[in-house]
């Protein structure tokens, strides 16, 4: 065992050699040294504490292993053969308890003497630096890729992780949460509080844990969002050192909840509406067998009998109201029928004037002038008549429930400048709608009647209708009151009678 390697000789003194000794007895790593023939020279305390015998003298693979050979991967004769350090290479090693780990080769007079074992590789601890660096790395893209905000901090509350969700739903930058922005400032009053609270209660996922917990956050712009937050203390060993938590959004959840909501309720509306239009019908044709009765019978009276002028009058009038009644009945009919959507050309004065004939003999149009500015030989429509004689009913309804029954309605058609569209204006002399009511007025469910006077979906369907129909509706400001402008578009794409 006698081969010359160049290296420089160190010359310590008493003092350096017995500070070297106590360091490597202190190191917590075991160091063992062995000749050519895996007989142990020396070894480290640790090592002495670990096999808690006496080792020296004894055969490394002896004294580790309990073997009766050499270890079948020991590098001992490629390290005196190559005089470089080597590692073992093993399937089954256990970087925690393998002594003989690290060859490393030592020398007295530029001649190797002995090997230094160490129970860890200096390239392996480097490998296993760089796969943990890849991993941390890989968390942190992990938890900085999150769609949703993750926000780690510690037990006084400053931040210690915070994502790029996170950033989005708070307002604030990583690097101001990082170094400003303590929790407490993301949560409304004593928000954080509650939150710890609920995370070592029993009902949340139990002590510790924190499962589909809502709460609100404030935004740096002072505005409040609702997230659900599942979060978990952080421990190390058994002490409590941070608390991590996952912030899920809910404003866009809680959009499309109410969205569905009011489509349910959109729905049930219109199944009432088909109701009472059954009903309608079902009493329609009821009255119309007794006012046929008395037209017919009033008629036959009037040619049979030679009667007084003022019977005559008497009867005629009888007819006329009997008449009336039944062309009443007859609209009612014709509004109440259902059918399938029916998109064909429709004339828009019609429509309105038998929307108009309908409602202006209620008591509550008595005190009501309407005043007619229909224009002459408009072009037809593409539309369902039905549709659109319920805008028209609404929208001239609303009015007079505005006008309280007294004032003037004016309603007239005309063209557009580009003659494409037909125009329609409904004006009342009503008090007209506040202005910070008006941006409001088509959404669904807002209304400004007394509970039980008004669902707040009769513009919203308004606007529904007008939409389907590739038209426009807005409601202004008049110098009287309010008026609504209704743009329908002339032509479409689709061929006429077309049903949809």
């Amino acid at each position: 065992m006698k081969k010359k390697v160049n290296t420089m000789q160190i010359s310590r003194s008493q003092d350096e050699q017995s500070y070297l000794i106590r360091a490597i007895d202190a190191f917590q790593r075991k160091i063992v040294v062995i000749d050519a023939n895996h007989k142990i020279l020396s070894a480290n305390q640790q090592a002495f504490d670990v096999f808690e015998k006496n080792i020296i003298g004894k055969t490394c693979y002896q004294a580790f292993h309990n073997f009766s050979s050499p270890c079948k991967d020991c590098p001992l004769d490629k390290v005196m053969r190559t005089q470089k350090p080597a590692l073992k290479e093993s399937q089954a090693l256990d970087l925690m308890n393998e002594t003989c780990r690290y060859f490393c080769p030592m020398n007295s007079d530029n001649i190797i003497d002995g090997v230094v074992l160490l129970d860890f590789g200096i390239p392996i601890l480097e490998g296993l630096e760089e796969k943990l660096q890849q991993s941390n790395a890989f968390l942190k893209n992990l938890i900085l890729s999150s769609v949703d905000a993750v926000l780690a901090v510690d037990k006084q509350g400053r931040i210690l992780i915070f994502n790029e969700a996170a950033a989005e739903i708070t307002g604030y930058n990583q690097e101001e949460a990082l170094n400003m922005v303590d929790i407490r400032d993301v949560y409304p009053n004593n928000g954080a509080r509650e939150i710890m609270r609920a995370l070592r209660a029993e009902e949340y996922g139990g002590p510790g844990k924190l499962k589909g917990y809502k709460v609100d956050i404030i935004h740096r712009n002072g505005e409040v969002i609702p997230i659900s937050v599942n979060a978990a203390l952080v421990y190390d060993g058994d002490r409590e050192v941070a608390s991590i938590g996952f912030f899920k959004d809910l404003r866009e959840d809680i959009r499309i909840k109410d969205e569905l909501e009011k489509a349910q309720v959109q729905i049930l509306q219109s199944e009432k509406m088909a109701s009472l239009g059954k009903l309608a019908a079902g009493v329609a044709h009821q009255l119309n067998n007794p006012l046929g009765g008395i037209t017919l019978f009033t008629k036959l009276v009037l040619e049979e009998y030679d009667l007084e002028e003022a019977a005559r009058d008497d009867l005629s009038r009888i007819l006329r109201d009997a008449e009336r009644c039944r062309d009443t009945v007859k609209e009612l009919l014709e509004f109440a029928r259902q059918t399938r959507h029916l998109m064909r050309p429709n004339d828009i004065n019609r429509a309105i004037s038998r929307t108009l004939f309908l409602l202006e003999n209620q008591t509550i149009f008595h005190n009501i002038d309407i005043i007619r500015q229909l224009a002459p030989a408009l072009p037809p429509v593409h539309s369902d008549v039905q549709q659109l004689n319920h805008v028209f009913m609404n929208i001239i309804l609303n009015a007079a429930d505005a006008m309280a029954g007294k004032g003037s309605l004016t309603v007239t058609t005309g063209l557009s400048e580009s003659k494409n569209h037909v125009i329609i204006q409904i004006e009342d002399t009503g008090p007209g709608i506040p202005d910070d009511v008006l941006p409001h007025i088509f959404e669904p469910f807002f209304t400004t009647k007394e509970e039980g006077k008004g669902t707040g979906l009769g513009l919203s369907l308004v606007y529904g209708i007008v939409q389907n129909h590739g038209g426009k509706i807005e409601a202004n400001p008049s110098s009287s009151g309010t008026r609504f402008t209704i743009k329908l578009p002339i032509r479409q794409n689709d061929d006429d009678n077309l049903d949809q």
